[in-house]
């Protein structure tokens, strides 16, 4: 996982259906051209983003799935 201010304008941010229009609250997330995901949070869209690699992506996705992260 990488940190990085403000990277390209150009990629498609996507988020919940759920979070509702308001845009608080929520993370977005969106396809980098080499399969990996960059994620950043919708109250501050010019602020950091975090960059994974499609691996690291699959494997928070897998347990995600599993309920690793259940409570």
């Amino acid at each position: 996982m990488d940190a990085e201010n403000n990277p390209s304008d150009e990629l498609f941010w996507r988020k919940s259906s759920y979070s509702g229009g308001t845009g608080g609250n929520c993370v977005e997330v969106a396809v980098l051209p080499d399969g990996g995901r960059a994620v950043r949070d919708s109250k501050d869209p010019g602020g950091s983003v975090l960059r994974f690699t499609a691996a690291e992506w699959a494997a928070f996705l897998a347990g995600a799935r599993d309920g690793e992260f259940n409570g």
